[in-house]
């Protein structure tokens, strides 16, 4: 089979397509025929020896995929060859096979298609654990979405919106603001040419906004942490801008907020049962058309290193997906 490996860290370019074995499933595994595969941001960190997960080398990079089981181990009894299944891996999904645990498999929607398959459980799932539990978000509160535009952040506008919730949406420019309103924001703020704390006062006055959803990090965490209101809540996502933000804690006393981690992929492993009734929520609201994943750009697997610099330039709006199987 071909794959897209890693053998020394370093930029996309670094990456090299070559043959290698197919994967045998071991006991409680299977092998998926891989259809498509979308890339995530730590996709792009994990190459370059920046995430806090560091698999050996060499390796395949990718961690969300839709495609067909093709082989099942001893004992796996929730999918059989021939199933089409959802899949996230902390590797291994820019190939045409991968070896995944049965357990970290979801069934594909009817009504679902592999490349909106490949798009959905990590950056839905995320954004769910963040803004229902992690958040706490109610209906009737106001949500403030950091990176807007981007796969998590289409993700929480939409998933606010079906919270109930006032959607404020913020991006880069005006062509990801429009990608932002298309999936339901009721405001929106370009942070490139607007102040954001005068502008987030502009829409709300002096309450602030109940919950923040930052996956960007850098300069915009802490004039958005400025505007929280009365027991708020920061919600740290991650750091597309680069830049660890440090935020003054006399802030979070003054406001009485909470700083709250999101970490999905050990959320998912710790409490399996919580993330398995995440995964049903995601499936219902899916089905009753509030979800709809935002697929912007497509590439074949031989242009995936083209993929991922589109991601990791802040280009790229919703997600990005590499065509891998016919």
């Amino acid at each position: 089979m071909k794959a897209l490996v890693c053998k020394q860290f370093g930029p996309p370019e670094s990456l090299v397509l070559e043959e290698v074995p197919s994967p045998k499933p071991g006991a409680g595994e299977v092998v998926i025929s891989i259809k498509a595969a979308s890339v995530n941001f730590p996709d792009v960190l994990i190459i370059q020896n920046k995430y806090q997960f560091k698999p050996p080398l060499p390796f395949s990079p990718g961690s969300e995929l839709a495609g067909v089981v093709k082989e099942v181990g001893a004992g796996v009894s929730n999918v059989k060859p021939g199933d089409k299944v959802i899949a996230f891996t902390a590797f291994g999904a820019f190939a045409e096979e991968v070896k995944t645990e049965a357990a970290r498999l979801l069934p594909l929607p009817e009504s679902m298609s592999y490349e909106e398959g490949a798009s959905f459980i990590l950056t839905y799932g995320t954004t769910d654990h963040a803004l229902r539990d992690r958040g706490q978000l109610k209906p009737g509160e106001t949500l403030l979405v950091l990176g807007a535009a981007g796969g998590v952040g289409v993700a929480a506008i939409e998933i606010g919106k079906a919270l109930g919730a006032r959607v404020i949406a913020c991006a880069s420019s005006d062509d990801k603001l429009a990608v932002c309103r298309q999936h339901g924001a009721d405001e929106c703020i370009n942070y490139a040419t607007e102040d954001l704390r005068e502008r987030i006062k502009a829409l709300i006055g002096s309450k602030g906004v109940d919950v923040i959803y930052d996956a960007v990090g850098g300069p915009y965490s802490e004039p958005a942490f400025r505007s929280i209101a009365w027991r708020g809540r920061h919600l740290v996502i991650g750091f597309a801008a680069g830049d660890i933000p440090k935020l003054p804690l006399n802030l979070a006393l003054l406001k009485g907020a909470s700083v709250v981690g999101v970490f999905w992929g050990d959320f998912t492993k710790r409490e399996p049962q919580v993330f398995a009734e995440s995964a049903r929520q995601l499936a219902r609201w899916y089905g009753e058309g509030k979800l709809k994943p935002h697929v912007s750009a497509s590439y074949p697997l031989a242009q995936a290193a083209e993929a991922m610099n589109l991601l990791a330039s802040r280009k790229a709006k919703g997600k990005v997906v590499i065509r891998i199987g016919a």
